[in-house]
């Protein structure tokens, strides 16, 4: 039986190449082999009397309502002019400083990362502001494309980023933890994209020149005033929504809640609140779940007839027999991910890869968290892959003329690499994710009670701490 599983698999592959939406092919793909399975006498036509009882379980599913509220949150916000006001405010902030705007892209797609949780939203937000601001004072086109496009991929994972709910949802782990453990390397791959924006500066200092004096209209306590209250009413909301949730007040899905009535509320005392708005909307947030919807439909009748086939048990073994252990499977596991994001997108690799990939990882001993975690910031590369990366489209359709498609692509790059590298340092230092988790460390070493076998509380291999 298990001989059918990799064909099965091997079908699905090629139903995605010939272009097929990923939901109808995993359907098409699953009742395919179900029937092939049947007629060879492997499965009993029962095995699909289980599928009604799978999607009442996918309708019923309360941790997915969060995306529609965090979804609606983001274009409420995002409509109402936030972005505009952040990033006029910051840009002004720091306007003199040699690299001054491409520090305010990077701040601002932090904040709208908290705020909207969407990457299309923040890339053609900052595309359509800062990208003609930055080309008309000088930037160097490259550079300029890259920092909007990875500024707009945080919103993959910081929190509360979908790609993080999903995986939490497909890994049975509980978004809440899996919010908190993405803080720490969410804020460090910041980091990183500031340091690199700093050592172009040193070494490139015309490509990224500062604003001149005459356009820095705003001064002094004028200055500080504006982007204050650019600043603090979405931070207020982040910090209302994600610490509701943190503190356990609050699921992911009322969290959500609270964030679009906060929204609303914060569109209505800009005067930016009216039905066109609303039905925009809420018209986004429902297409985008009825996709995830699909999607995990047709994921559930491959998935059903795969561990018919035993297909689970195959996977299984194929990667728990890798050479080198641990880090064999999380190298093998990295690489196949990266490679699927070529072609799919976030939401396609968690509902087809990570079901296949969690139950070798949880033989294994890796905390589950952790491993989203991980995932997330791989899956992030998805958008920045040239020549099929997501944020780079988004970007294209809003870039000037003169901006060509190769400089956008060749911006990416760096920006790529720097995701690549934060993916090898968590593998690297666990702790960087797994810390977030626990309330005491020594030394960098987590302090979590071991049992006989060596493991923690949050499974880690005694050999990672």
């Amino acid at each position: 039986m298990t001989h059918l599983a990799p064909v099965m698999f091997a079908g699905l592959v090629v139903f995605l190449l010939l272009g097929y939406p990923a939901a109808f092919a995993l359907a098409a793909n699953g009742l395919l082999f179900a029937m092939i399975g049947i007629h060879a006498g492997l499965l009993d036509w029962s095995l699909l009397g289980a599928l009604p009882d799978r999607v009442l379980g996918i309708v019923s599913n309360q941790t997915l309502l969060a995306i529609p509220f965090f979804t609606f949150m983001g274009l409420i916000l995002e409509r109402s002019g936030m972005a505009e006001d952040l990033l006029t405010s910051i840009g002004q902030l720091f306007g003199p400083v040699r690299g001054g705007l491409a520090y305010a892209v990077i701040l601002v797609g932090v904040l709208l990362a908290a705020t909207t949780g969407v990457v299309a939203a923040s890339v053609i937000a900052m595309g359509l502001i800062s990208l003609p601001v930055m080309l008309r004072y000088g930037y160097d086109a490259r550079l300029a494309a890259g920092v909007i496009a990875a500024a707009g991929t945080l919103a993959q994972v910081i929190p509360p980023g979908l790609v993080l709910i999903v995986l939490a949802d497909q890994l049975g782990v509980p978004v809440g933890d899996m919010f908190k453990a993405a803080i720490p390397p969410s804020l460090m791959l910041t980091g990183f994209y500031i340091l690199f924006v700093f050592l172009v500066s040193l070494l490139r200092p015309s490509a990224v020149p500062a604003l001149p004096a005459e356009v820095r209209v705003l001064r002094g306590w004028a200055l500080w005033r504006s982007a204050f209250f650019a600043i603090i009413p979405p931070f207020l909301l982040i910090s209302i929504v994600l610490g509701s949730i943190f503190l356990g007040w609050a699921t992911p899905s009322e969290g959500g809640a609270v964030g679009s009535t906060g929204a609303l509320l914060l569109a209505g005392l800009k005067g930016k609140l009216n039905l066109t708005l609303l039905r925009e909307a809420t018209e986004r947030s429902m297409r985008l779940l009825s996709f995830v919807m699909f999607i995990l439909i047709g994921s559930t009748v491959f998935s059903l007839v795969f561990r018919g086939l035993n297909g689970d048990l195959w996977v299984e073994h194929l990667l728990s027999s890798l050479p080198g252990g641990l880090v064999g499977f999380l190298i093998v596991v990295n690489l196949f991910v990266f490679f699927l994001a070529f072609f799919l997108d976030f939401f396609e690799i968690a509902f087809i890869a990570i079901p296949l990939l969690a139950p070798a990882a949880q033989k294994l001993g890796i905390d589950l968290v952790w491993f989203g975690v991980l995932l997330a910031l791989n899956m992030q590369t998805s958008f920045m892959h040239p020549p099929f990366g997501f944020s780079l489209f988004y970007l294209r359709s809003v870039a000037p003329k003169e901006v060509r498609s190769g400089q956008i692509y060749l911006g990416a790059i760096p920006f790529l690499l720097i995701q690549l590298l934060m993916v090898a340092l968590v593998i690297a230092f666990p702790g960087l994710v797994a810390g977030a988790a626990h309330q005491q460390t020594h030394n960098g070493v987590i302090d979590v009670p071991m049992d006989d076998q060596g493991y923690g509380d949050y499974y880690l291999p005694k050999e990672w701490r």
